[in-house]
């Protein structure tokens, strides 16, 4: 399963909505996606499971890469 996290760059400051990024993860479960990215110094604000057809949509971006970790 691929899943979308939404994330704020560093851990320590307040969530700014401008400033939240996103990554792409493969993994089991939202548990494993946790698990992959606790070195990270980063704040998750969400992980959302993608759906075929969301996938689909995400895939048609420029910026659509799954991270290898």
């Amino acid at each position: 399963m691929i899943f979308k996290v939404l994330f704020q760059e560093h851990a320590e400051e307040a969530p700014v909505r401008e400033e939240t990024q996103t990554m792409y993860i493969e993994a089991d479960s939202v548990k494993k996606v946790r698990e992959k990215l606790a070195d990270r110094n980063i704040n998750i604000e969400h992980i959302l499971e993608l759906n075929e057809a969301h996938l689909a949509y995400e895939q048609k971006s420029e910026d659509f890469k799954v991270e290898n970790i």
